[in-house]
């Protein structure tokens, strides 16, 4: 008389598998996204064209406003105009907006673009608005305005 086997039933079920290979996949897109993706913050260093460049641009009109939002946290907007005194088109600007406490102390430095590309190149002699609105400014900000550094040019 032969004895019939079940197969063994597996060590890990199937729908765990499945949740396990999805987290294996989702840590290798996010370790590629962070190696290999866009560079972000000070990572990205002014270029020496892009340095000499600078004294051809002009930030004009700045001003600061603070708001409540509807979720009861403030924003935080710059507004103001950048103009374009040199013979280059500009297709991204970036700054980078260094906000500072009562003390002088800076507790906020964030870069932010205020030439995109999706607004299409600052071109020579133009002079364009922009917009920058912030809405995580630590307490302990001296609400003075944030001084605004060139801190990128994509030509």
């Amino acid at each position: 008389m032969a004895v019939e086997r079940k197969p063994a039933a597996p060590l890990i079920p199937l729908p765990a598998q499945i949740v396990l290979a999805l987290l294996a996949v989702g840590a290798i897109v996010v370790g590629a996204y962070i190696r290999f993706g866009p560079k972000t913050g000070e990572s990205q260093a002014l270029t020496p064209e892009a340095k000499a460049y600078t004294r051809n641009l002009e930030l004009n009109d700045v001003g600061i406003k603070a708001t409540a939002s509807y979720m009861g946290s403030e924003v935080v907007e710059i507004t103001g105009k950048i103009g374009n005194k040199g013979d280059r088109v500009l297709n991204q600007v970036d700054v980078n907006a260094v906000f500072y406490d009562g003390r002088a102390q800076v507790i906020l430095r964030q870069r932010v673009p205020i030439v995109r590309p999706r607004e299409g190149p600052l071109k020579p002699g133009e002079t364009r608005a922009f917009r920058l609105p912030f809405d995580a400014i630590p307490g302990t900000w001296g609400r003075t305005a944030p001084q605004l550094v060139i801190a990128g040019i994509q030509f």
